[in-house]
């Protein structure tokens, strides 16, 4: 405390004392009387009567030291208690405690800088505390960061742990496991409540009685161990077991203990002098606040702490000098910051109203940062802010949230004050606190506790249903008494989001006060300090490298995001109410010219167009022509080196590394990047483990580009004339190409901080909303449950009474456990998938939109956007659509047609622009455009996009199959066509629902909603030229053999596999490999269908030179698929009866329907001409059977001709059947087109010649020899040269390249011969 030295000369702000000389003639010091009543008043001790004025002794400033020193003294038996509080009975060890980094841990851990908080990064590490106990009581706190694997307790020293075994899994070895509810010493058993982040354990042990126990959150759980080994030799240390990316952080005692418990002693003792002066020096300070003083009357005056103000008294401020001469040495320190500092400004913040809450902070603040020198403010700053994020990160929820409205209420206030809020920017909140705790709001998990039942006192839950939209939904009629249940859950939810709105506003509130932009008296404003972190922030959470846990946990990020949105907006439509040319927030996107001037920093975020010194280097061109950017050559040569050693250590770095820090267990004191920070408390942390030292090496910083026409800064080199720009600079906007409007949308931070907002929700914040949609889930899976009992219990007969209770018990469960989860799913509902939530997600996908459509514009210049903007664009609209259901629709929003509209055209666009070349973009857009297409309201849209476009789309769907992902592409053709194909009408697969018809869960498909629109369009565009329906269906054929031949082969090996006696197990890759080639298959089949019934003369009309080859084709791959599916007792008939899991779809009705469709529409809707054409080829392919067209209608045999068909077999497969889903008029088409083939086949028969083996094609021995090659002569039927003519022009025989193909007839060459001769 005698570190500021012990004269009274002030060196501290330039304050000193002055003589009495100077006083009476300049200062105004008050006349003595008043000066000693005043500081009497401010210096009377709070545990003393006060003395009379005609007793005490006249104070001055001459004697105050003297006094103060009386004031604050301590006993010395206090004093020397707390110097030798390593001494204390029953405890060992250094007197601060901390963790044992150099020894005391097994495996691979990540330990803060202050040795309390610690990461695991291993299978199971273990770690314990450097101080020991062996008598009396004591406890310690674990504040959970994260709610995963871990074991808490006590251990001794001669445990010993590995990566399999923790504390608690040996001998004198006692833990706490709040994950899997469980106590563990050797053996386990169920203790406790289940955990969650955000709770704080208590670890107690009372070493007089033997005895062990656990709090949460200040709640015992009840005596965990007894008759614990005691005597000489056995000492017990804090000790912990953690599994990979879980995190807590200790308190023993360094911070005021959160659940003090009666008793029991933290194992560091508090600064018990310090806080007797602190207090004491606090209650002075009060004082001056309270007192005002006026010469004028020679009096005190009491004032208001909020209505007192620092005048410039002389007076007043050498009494805050004397105070804060002796109290800024104790703000420093962490525990009196918390006990002190901070329970006096949550009083401020409590006694008044926030006006005057944040009114008397300000004096504070004001008088700290005037009366302390400025390390010691903002030592005393950063504490403060970390106490303050632990107290609200740790708080428990009550029903009105006021702990967390108290700690919001005082971080606003501290961070309206300007000096404060720059400070804590610059150096605290993004450096070493991770604020995005504060606009976190944790979600409970035991609701009884949360106060959650007097909240919402009636529970409802939602039928099951659909999350694809209404489209799908099956409605139910409610009864009365489940209306009246909805409606009051409805209003208990509407109670609930009032009060979390109240918290989210003061969220929105600090943000605003760090995007205030109008600050910049004196220095930089705060928005733009706040652009420099948040860019680190995200470079943080978006490098993968090392695969270290996440900065921000993705729960915090969604709700850093919807505040972000809501500040956003806010100074956005400010800016647009001063200055009508720029643009509300309602239409925001972001200027394509961001993306390629180098303004702003996407780290190594993958580009449309690939890496952005490729980019660079093929597209200056048009940089210098549409945006006058020009690229220097020496930039494009350190970018393309730079890429090439990028990963790269430099030398010297490795030169200078520490040989100690390669001992295993050694801190290693490298400087760290920031991204190895806990999200525990947000500070730097040591790395136990050898592992660390390449990982922990600082990657070599890039060289700054220089270009001609801009400059490449780092975030943290710009300016704000850098961003915003000036009279002749455009700032973020530089390189506006001609397409965009000169006028600014808005200013360009602005534009900064949105770009950010974007990559957050590409991030993490998708998953996360897909991760919370689960409660939902149980909720509906428990819901079904409990239908199924109950539907049990009215069937179970009265005599059977054991069945009833056991029905009953398990209603109650089902019932409780429905309660429970149907208020967490309120309250999920107003944090994540509220209303409000829904339209902060839906204004990012309008503002991808408008983005991608501007980015568009500039042509190749759009290769520079990058991939996460169209990633958002998808990912968005499938979260409105599945995440936000049922309580809210999409339908609602407004704009939904035009936004579906606009989305629709760029997926239609960009699915198959050669702009894009990453491979999973490119995926994923076309995954998205086969979901757009499966729905009514999403499927319409792409049928309002402009008919270019839509023919564009159609054109790029039609291209060849080969050298590109096929798959999709077929699925969404197929989504075209269904509901027009035979038989192709049904939701769920028909064979399913006949051997399964009360399973709910069955495979489900959406709805058909085909589109005569689109396919008019294919039809066109195949009639279009003469190359374009060949090129397409002889890919078509080449993927279906393929797919199909696979097919075979796996269920060959399936089969084979569960022949062999002996046990074994088929791969269940292969099982959905297998099933995906099956799909496959018939997906080609209903493409195949759709064609020809678009364009049958594709196929029928043999004046086209393609058609006779590819319904040979076609035929030939026809009756492959028949034969294998309809033999008697095959391989296809024993792998379907298997009814192995994963192959649910494989049966034969999906693709003996497919085939019967083609069949019918050849032989039965086409021209007579056409009809006849393809019955003869379809006759003439060897392959042909009828008895599999005799299968299709369960007939073993085919009938006689002129006779009526027999009646199926009921133990055979018949499309009979499967009325529910083949039409009558379908029926009578499969019967005609049998009695048709039977006629035919039989004329064939009787017409048809013997013919002699040399006659034969050398080829396929299917068909007479018809075609002779040029020049060479050699011959083969027309079938098979076709077809090797489109791969390959080489002959057959001798490799001579065929010249011609023309016809040849036996009777005719031979004739010719003879005349010759």
């Amino acid at each position: 405390m005698a570190s500021k030295g012990a004269g009274m000369a002030f060196s501290r702000k330039s304050h000193r004392l002055t003589s009495d000389a100077e006083k009476s003639r300049v200062t105004g010091i008050v006349h003595e009387k008043l000066l000693d009543d005043y500081l009497h008043r401010i210096f009377s001790s709070t545990d003393r009567a006060p003395t009379a004025a005609t007793s005490r002794k006249l104070l001055n400033f001459q004697n105050l030291p003297e006094h103060l020193d009386q004031l604050l003294h301590v006993d010395e038996e206090a004093e020397e208690e707390e110097e030798s509080q390593g001494k204390v009975e029953g405890r060992l060890g250094p007197s601060t405690v901390v963790l044992d980094h150099t020894g005391g841990f097994e495996g691979l851990l990540l330990v803060d800088d202050d040795l309390l908080g610690v990461i695991g990064h291993s299978n199971f590490g273990t770690i314990r505390s450097t101080t020991c106990v062996y008598k009396g009581k004591w406890v310690y706190e674990v504040l959970i960061s994260s709610q995963g694997l871990m074991q808490i307790g006590w251990c001794t020293i001669n445990c010993r742990f590995n990566q399999e075994e923790g504390v608690g899994d040996t001998h004198n070895s006692y833990a706490y496991d709040g994950n899997r509810v469980r106590k563990w010493n050797v053996t386990t058993t169920n203790y406790g409540k289940a955990w969650a982040a955000g709770d704080i354990v208590s670890c107690l042990i009372d070493l007089d009685e033997g005895t062990l126990s656990f709090c949460l959150n200040g709640v015992s759980l009840g005596t965990a161990f007894e008759n614990l080994s005691r005597g000489l030799g056995m000492a017990y240390f804090p000790a912990i077991s953690l599994s990979f990316k879980e995190s807590v952080a200790f308190n023993f005692g360094s911070r005021p203990l959160r659940y003090p418990v009666v008793g029991y002693r933290p194992l560091q003792d508090p600064p018990s002098a310090d806080l007797v002066r602190a207090q004491e020096l606090l209650g002075c300070f009060q004082a001056v606040l309270s007192v005002e003083l006026d010469p004028v009357q020679g009096r005190l005056v009491e004032k208001e702490s909020s209505e007192w103000q620092l005048q410039g008294q002389p007076t007043v401020l050498l009494t805050l000098a004397h105070i804060f001469h002796r109290f800024a040495p104790l703000l420093r320190k962490v525990y009196l910051v918390e006990a002190v500092l901070m329970s006096f400004l949550l009083g401020v913040v409590e006694a008044g109203t926030p006006a005057q809450a944040q009114s008397v902070v300000h004096q504070v603040l004001d008088l700290l940062w005037l009366f302390m020198e400025d390390y010691e403010m903002q030592d005393c700053l950063k504490q403060l802010m970390m106490s303050l994020l632990r107290l609200y990160r740790f708080s428990p929820i009550v029903p009105d949230l006021g702990l967390q409205i108290r700690y919001l209420r005082l971080t606003i206030a501290i961070l309206s004050h300007e000096k404060s809020r720059k400070f804590l920017l610059s150096h605290v909140l993004f450096d070493v606190l991770r604020s995005v705790v504060f606009f976190y709001i944790k979600s409970p998990l035991r609701v009884e506790e949360a106060g959650l039942q007097e909240l919402i006192p009636t529970t409802w839950w939602p039928h099951r249903s659909s999350r694809e939209g209404k489209d799908s939904k099956e409605v139910k009629d409610e009864t009365s008494e489940e209306r009246l249940r909805r409606r009051a859950y409805e209003r208990g939810c509407q109670r609930l989001k009032k009060r979390i709105e109240v918290v989210e506003e003061l969220q929105v509130q600090i943000l605003k006060l760090l995007l205030n932009n109008q600050d910049d008296n004196g220095g930089e404003a705060s928005r733009y300090i706040f652009l420099t972190k948040f860019r680190k922030f995200l470079q943080e959470n978006a490098s993968s490298r090392g695969n270290m846990p996440m900065l921000c946990p993705p729960e915090y990020m969604v709700c850093f995001l919807h505040r972000l949105i809501s500040a956003l907006r806010y100074y956005w439509d400010e800016y647009k109410a001063s200055n009508p040319c720029a643009t509300f927030s309602d239409e925001a996107y972001i200027p394509p010219q961001v993306f390629y001037n180098g303004k702003v920093d996407y780290f190594d975020l993958q580009r449309l167009g690939g890496l952005l010194s490729h980019l660079r280097k093929t597209l200056k061109d048009d940089l210098a022509s549409k945006a006058n950017i020009l690229i220097d050559p020496l930039e494009l040569q350190a970018a393309t080196m730079d890429d090439l050693d990028e990963d790269e250590e430099p030398a010297p770095a490795a030169a200078q590394r520490p040989m100690q820090a390669l001992a295993v267990g050694g801190a290693l004191p490298l400087p760290r990047p920031s991204w190895l920070s806990s999200p525990t408390l947000g500070r730097a942390n040591r790395f136990l483990s050898t592992a660390a030292v390449s990982l922990m090496t600082p990657r070599r910083p890039l060289s700054t580009s220089e270009k001609v026409k801009v400059r490449t800064l780092s975030a943290e080199q710009r300016t704000r004339e850098d961003i915003e720009g000036s009279q002749w600079n455009e700032g973020l906007l530089v390189g506006r190409p001609p397409e965009e409007p000169e006028q600014p949308l808005t200013e360009n931070s602005l534009l900064e901080v949105l770009d950010g907002a974007i990559m957050m929700y590409n991030l993490s914040v998708h998953q996360q909303l897909g991760k919370m949609v689960g409660v939902s889930d149980d909720v509906n899976e428990y819901a079904m449950a409990l239908r199924d009992t109950e539907d049990k219990l009215r069937r179970c007969p009265k005599r059977r009474k054991d069945i009833l209770a056991e029905l009953t018990k398990s209603q109650k469960v089902f019932s409780e456990k429905l309660d429970h989860l149907s208020r967490r799913l309120a309250w999920v509902h107003a944090t994540v998938y509220s209303q409000e939530k829904m339209q902060d997600i839906y204004w990012l996908l309008r503002v991808c939109l408008r983005t991608i459509e501007h980015g568009d514009r500039t042509g190749p210049l759009f290769a520079f956007m990058p991939e996460f903007y169209l990633s958002v664009a998808i990912n968005s609209y499938s979260a409105l659509k599945n995440y936000f259901g049922p309580v809210h629709s999409m339908e609602e929003l407004p704009g939904y047609e035009e936004t579906l509209t606009r989305l629709a055209a760029i997926l239609a666009k960009h699915f198959a622009d050669t702009r894009i070349v990453g491979t999973d973009i490119r995926d994923s857009l076309m995954q998205a455009l086969a979901s757009y297409v499966c729905y009514p309201n999403s499927l319409r849209a792409v049928e309002r996009i402009p008919e270019e476009q839509r023919i564009a789309m159609v054109r790029s769907l039609l291209a060849p199959y080969e050298q590109r992902p096929w798959a999709q592409t077929n699925w969404i053709l197929v989504r075209l066509w269904r509901g027009c194909g035979f038989g192709y009408r049904y939701t769920r697969l028909p064979h399913l629902l006949k051997t399964k018809p009360e399973d709910a869960n069955l495979p489900s498909l959406q709805k058909p909603c085909p589109s005569t629109l689109l396919q008019q369009h294919m039809a066109d565009l195949l009639r279009e030229g003469p190359d374009v329906a060949p090129s397409f269906l002889n890919s078509v054929l080449n993927q279906l053999n393929w797919a199909f031949s696979e097919f075979i082969g796996m269920i060959q090996e399936i089969q084979q596999a569960a022949e062999r006696l002996e046990r074994n197990f088929v791969d269940s890759r292969q099982l959905k490999v297998c099933a995906t080639c099956f799909d496959l298959s018939v997906s080609l089949l209903r493409v195949l269908e759709m064609t020809i019934t678009l364009v049958p003369e594709i196929f029928l009309d043999w004046a086209q030179p393609t058609s006779e080859m590819l319904l040979r084709r076609l035929a030939q791959l026809l009756n492959q698929v028949l034969n294998r599916v309809t033999a008697e007792r095959n391989l296809f008939d024993r792998v379907v009866t298997l009814r192995l899991p994963g192959l649910e779809s494989v049966d034969h009705y999906p693709i003996l329907v497919a085939v019967t469709g083609i069949l019918v529409r050849l032989l039965v809707h086409g021209p007579a001409s056409g009809t006849e054409r393809a019955t003869s080829v379809l006759l003439a392919d060897p392959c042909f059977q009828l008895r599999s067209i005799c299968y299709l209608l369960g007939q073993p045999e085919p009938p006689t001709p002129g006779t009526a068909l027999p009646a199926p077999d009921q133990k055979r497969f018949s499309l009979q059947s499967y009325t529910d889903y083949i039409s009558v008029e379908e029926l009578a088409q499969v019967e005609q087109m049998l009695a048709h083939l039977t006629s035919a086949s039989a004329q064939a028969a009787a017409a048809s010649l013997p013919t002699s083996e040399e006659d034969l094609c050398p080829i396929c021995y299917a068909h007479p020899i018809s075609a002779v090659f040029q020049p060479c002569g050699h011959k083969s039927c027309k079938a098979c040269i076709n077809q090797h003519l489109m791969n390959n022009k080489d002959c057959f025989f001798c490799k001579a390249t065929i010249m011609s193909v023309e016809d040849w007839d036996k009777a005719a060459s031979a004739s010719a011969t003879s005349s010759a001769a």
